[in-house]
């Protein structure tokens, strides 16, 4: 049976028919082709899948969409403005924070909950607030130094 939701994305109302047992992150990627948020472990531990609803950061693998009905959901294709980079995408970018890219999505919307709840962290509050983010790649350390020159410059 198909539920009627309202899902307010990245600004734009859609309102769509859905399985009532499907996950947010299907609904985002296999109805609305929204790929930002990836499919890795299915069971919220590696945050790959990460949106921000209604303001918090949340594994959309994890989550029902129809109890979604009328939020805000930002998704990583929501941060770009105007064809420029979010900072939190640049500064990734710019101090080396992303390799093969598959996590890059979900880190990027814990950065910008973490910046939007605490603009000044210290870099262990940066560290216990991305803990939940797994990356094979990088090592962490370029991603937390991105995350504390977008800090630095909202100063």
């Amino acid at each position: 049976m198909k539920t009627l939701i309202t899902l307010n994305i990245n600004g734009d109302a859609r309102e769509i028919y859905i399985d009532a047992r499907r996950s947010l992150l299907d609904i985002l990627r296999d109805e609305l082709a929204l790929m930002g948020a990836h499919r890795g472990c299915d069971s919220g531990d590696c945050g790959a899948c990460t949106v921000i609803v209604n303001g918090q950061p949340v594994t959309s693998c994890m989550m029902l969409a129809a109890d979604w009905n009328g939020a805000e959901i930002l998704t990583v294709e929501g941060m770009a403005k105007d064809g420029q980079l979010h900072p939190i995408q640049r500064a990734l970018v710019e101090k080396g924070g992303i390799q093969c890219g598959f996590c890059t999505p979900g880190f990027v919307m814990n950065i910008k909950a973490l910046l939007d709840e605490n603009p000044k962290p210290t870099e262990a509050e940066a560290r216990a607030w991305l803990a939940g983010n797994l990356c094979r790649c990088t090592g962490y350390a370029k991603i937390i130094e991105a995350v504390m020159s977008v800090a630095e410059e909202s100063a």
